[in-house]
């Protein structure tokens, strides 16, 4: 759902899919191929959100702000299941983990990797290419060429999303006994590594 505030209203690239059970309130501004899950709510009542080019919000996020403040993700921005980013700044192509904590003033590198469960607190300045976990969050080491190339994988399967979204997705009522299918009719996504 979108909600307008105080005469503002969200815009949404038609490219992005937002989920129907997502809220999508205020100075909202979400870029192309973005998917935004059911359950994410993004507040930009006291501030603005931007959400540049193929970043993801995934099932349950919350993302809002302290009254002033802009959360900006940056293009390729990963934000896992569950997580708040509150007046932060995701740089280009990082990951935040599930149910992670990014709070007020935060500046994330890019190509950072936030592991799940982790509390960033205010004010905190991660510089680019670092994996950081625990509470509070700390550096534990670099991002690998490994791990980075792992991350963008991932990250272009949200990217593909949308589109597969707007034409796939459709409500349905639920069968009421098991069907048998094929193998060949489940969906499959390779991760990078199982590639050759």
């Amino acid at each position: 759902m979108f909600y307008a505030f105080k005469g503002i209203k969200p815009v949404v690239h038609p490219s992005s899919f937002v989920h129907p059970q997502a809220a999508v309130t205020g100075d909202v501004l979400i870029g192309k191929n973005c998917y935004i899950g059911p359950g994410a709510a993004l507040r930009g009542d006291w501030g603005r959100i931007i959400l540049e080019d193929g970043c993801n919000v995934q099932e349950n996020c919350t993302i809002h702000m302290f009254p002033g403040l802009t959360v900006l993700l940056k293009e390729g921005a990963h934000i896992g299941h569950g997580a708040i980013i509150h007046g932060a700044t995701v740089g280009r192509n990082s990951l935040v983990g599930m149910n992670s904590v990014l709070m007020d003033h935060v500046l994330l590198g890019e190509e950072s990797i936030v592991g799940a469960l982790t509390l960033i607190r205010e004010g905190e300045i991660i510089p680019p290419r670092s994996v950081v976990a625990g509470n509070p969050g700390k550096i534990i080491r670099q991002v690998s060429d490994e791990m980075l190339k792992w991350k963008t994988e991932g990250t272009k399967l949200y990217q593909q999303l949308p589109k597969d979204c707007i034409t796939e997705l459709i409500a349905c009522r639920p069968l009421r006994k098991m069907p048998t299918r094929k193998k060949t009719e489940i969906p499959h996504y390779q991760t990078w590594k199982k590639r050759k």
